[in-house]
């Protein structure tokens, strides 16, 4: 009887997520599409597409063309390498000063412990927008503004206070007697830290690099309020794409460019997949 209601809700709840799935891809799916339209595809025209208006009948790579060596790669190129650089840098020193500061907090006891985990959420919830405009007027005025760093540092204050929190709960999975043993053995507790709790940590420390690589890599508003031209990363540099006129909308162009963008966190999700679900049940789990 038990298995026959288990069976019956894995039926129910695979039905269930059809819709959610459908939900979720089909806007990527014509996102896709689009990016392989030209300007006669775009226009509605039925004779120029297939499954209605969804997918072009001569599909054309012009779009990619334009934003890798046409017009429109003074703009995509350099912001899709500012990007890199700037999630890059900042998911690791986020990820690096979590680790520990989480370990500090799972392992050591000290005051102000459980103030430090809840002034890290309050700012996890604090509205970003509320901070452009000090950082804008700061930024300009030590010379910040349109760098690198400039934007590294308000990442690190999107990414950090998450990353805290999540990894804080996979130490805590970690029995404190393996580090014991380690530091009986002779390992100091750097090498204890180093070659015992890190490699225990592994998924925790992955879930959270990826979950700090996307919220970095999606950011839109520190990108747009504290750039120019340097440092601009590609999800602000979308909204200064132009078409072949005044009256031409680059819709392709900024089609191919959120495919472009979208490969890195697609591909991030399957190589480490095994890596993240790993870590978000062993984080889910309370020891």
């Amino acid at each position: 009887m038990g298995a026959n209601n288990s069976r019956g809700t894995n039926i129910f709840l695979g039905i269930l997520a059809i819709p959610i799935m459908l939900w979720t891809v089909i806007p990527l799916l014509w996102i896709f599409a689009l990016s392989f339209k030209d300007a006669d595809s775009q226009s509605n025209n039925l004779d120029a597409n297939i499954l209605g208006n969804f997918f072009p009948k001569s599909p054309t790579m012009a779009n990619y063309e334009d934003i890798f060596v046409g017009s429109g790669s003074a703009i995509f190129v350099p912001a899709l390498i500012n990007s890199l650089i700037v999630v890059a840098v900042s998911t690791l020193i986020s990820v690096v000063l979590a680790m520990f500061c989480a370990y500090a907090i799972s392992r050591l006891d000290f005051p102000g412990k459980k103030l430090i985990l809840a002034t890290a959420l309050t700012v996890s919830f604090f509205p970003v927008i509320s901070l452009v405009t000090p950082l804008y007027d700061l930024w300009s005025r030590i010379g910040l503004f349109d760098t690198h760093i400039g934007l590294i540092l308000p990442y690190l204050s999107l990414t950090l206070p998450l990353s805290i929190w999540t990894m804080t709960a996979f130490f805590r999975q970690i029995p404190w007697e393996m580090e014991q043993a380690a530091q009986v053995d002779g390992a100091t507790s750097w090498q204890a830290f180093r070659k015992v709790i890190v490699p225990l940590a592994t998924p925790g420390v992955f879930t959270t690099g990826i979950i700090t690589f996307f919220t970095a890599w999606n950011d839109f508003v520190f990108a747009i309020s504290l750039t120019a031209e340097n440092a601009r990363t590609v999800p602000a540099a979308l909204a200064f794409f132009t078409g072949a006129s005044q009256f031409e909308q680059p819709t392709g162009a900024i089609a191919a460019a959120a495919v472009v963008v979208t490969i890195p966190v697609v591909l991030l999700v399957m190589i480490f997949q095994q890596r993240i679900v790993a870590g978000l049940t062993s984080g889910a789990v309370k020891g």
